[in-house]
């Protein structure tokens, strides 16, 4: 006769006891937590800390307003600018405008471009082998687009120059005789649209290039720009 008592009907099964949790377990997490909040601090510490830096700021010159080519740079022509930093740009730093006023402008310097080592020089813009020579040109005698300082130029001597020394050259090219030059400032055209240009010529040129002037019979010609290398 078996003396196993019988459950009564209804009666809630008993669920085994769960094992304690280890105290090691419970002491983890928070450590776990702690490292991940400072983790993720120090994460949001570098990007800030990029963005900072990758802003940064420096002061340099700009032009406040256009200088033509050769013309003396004035405190009134530059501008102190903010900008990032550049690998590629090499502008004059603010700290340095006292020694860029007086300098001449190497070439067209325009409205809000930034100002470069090489955009001015203290050297004379007329070599030691050239001559400065001023041409009287009126409408006709040279192109209609603004000729601008520093631009590469051919003086040509029209049909009506008869110099000894030019129809021998003439007659061995079949062109007239030119003369190569380079455009040092454009004068202001009057109300008749002449205006005189001076460039500068080589210094053996110089005598021939104003007697050519004088007679009125040339004409400029602007050359093309070549291709950098």
């Amino acid at each position: 006769m078996s003396t196993t008592e019988a459950r009564p009907v209804g009666a809630p099964a008993t669920a085994p006891a769960t094992p304690p949790r280890s105290l090691t377990t419970r002491r983890r997490r928070p450590a776990l937590i702690g490292l991940s909040v400072a983790l993720i601090a120090a994460g949001g510490l570098a990007g800030a800390f990029t963005v900072l830096t990758s802003g940064e700021k420096t002061q340099v010159l700009a032009v406040a307003r256009d200088v033509p080519y050769g013309q003396t740079v004035t405190a009134n022509d530059l501008v102190v600018v903010s900008v990032g930093l550049d690998p590629a740009l090499k502008p004059v730093k603010a700290t340095e405008k006292n020694e860029i006023v007086g300098q001449r402008a190497t070439t067209e310097l325009k409205t809000g471009s930034l100002v470069t080592e090489g955009s001015v020089t203290d050297e004379p813009l007329i070599g030691a082998n050239e001559q400065l020579v001023g041409l009287r040109l009126k409408p006709g005698q040279l192109p209609a687009s603004k000729l601008s300082p520093g631009a590469k130029v051919l003086v040509v001597s029209t049909p009506g120059h008869d110099a000894a020394t030019d129809t021998s050259k003439q007659k061995d090219t079949g062109l007239p005789p030119t003369l190569s030059a380079t455009v040092v400032n454009v004068g202001k055209a009057d109300s008749s649209g002449s205006l005189t240009l001076d460039v500068a010529v080589a210094s053996t040129d110089g005598p021939t290039l104003a007697a050519r002037a004088a007679s009125g019979d040339i004409a400029v010609v602007v050359e093309p720009q070549k291709a950098a290398d």
